[in-house]
């Protein structure tokens, strides 16, 4: 994961959908099974907004941004179910989102709206999934992808985590506003 490096007047944020027990720790034991380095420092999520850098003025609006887009999308389902590789242009292996994607997206765009604090290009185009192996050799990607190939999960995601990373090179949570909209209310941009 490319993670940018923050100056002394910038921070890095990142947001995601976190994954629910009893899955987080059958998606961490595959992880590390793959001898991914990073399956217990990083808990199973769905990522929103990738390691993004932002300027240290810009944090309120940024946080302000997550708890409003929150405030009008309602909680939904996700399930959870089959695992895909995104090789050959990135070395990971993932669980797909079979229900949620469209949601997902409807976030994703929405926390990057052009007119927002969090616009800013991503390398790749969203393709919301979960990680079960990341940046190891293709005989690890294909062992997490085959230790997951029977996996299903299904859970309410019913809040955002806004994460800023801290200087020891660790995540924060910095917030986790839940998703309070109406029934059927879709995300939308300020």
């Amino acid at each position: 994961m490319d993670v940018p490096t923050a100056g002394p007047s910038q921070c890095v944020l990142g947001v995601t959908l976190p994954v629910p027990e009893p899955w987080a720790a059958r998606i961490r034991l595959v992880r590390s099974d793959a001898g991914d380095p990073l399956a217990l420092a990083v808990p199973p999520h769905i990522t929103l907004l990738p390691p993004t850098l932002i300027e240290l003025d810009a944090l309120g609006a940024a946080v302000a941004h997550v708890r409003a887009i929150a405030g009008r999308t309602a909680p939904f389902v996700v399930e959870l179910r089959g695992a895909e590789t995104f090789r050959p242009v990135s070395a990971v292996a993932y669980l797909a989102l079979t229900r949620g994607a469209e949601d997902c997206a409807a976030l994703e765009g929405a926390l990057r709206a052009a007119d927002g604090p969090l616009a800013v290009p991503v390398r790749f185009p969203f393709h919301p999934h979960v990680t079960l192996a990341h940046d190891v050799e293709d005989e690890a990607l294909e062992a997490a992808r085959a230790g997951a190939a029977h996996m299903e999960a299904r859970f309410v995601v019913d809040r955002i985590h806004l994460h800023r990373l801290a200087p020891d090179a660790t995540w924060a949570r910095l917030d986790a506003p839940p998703l309070r909209g109406p029934v059927g209310a879709a995300p939308r941009a300020l």
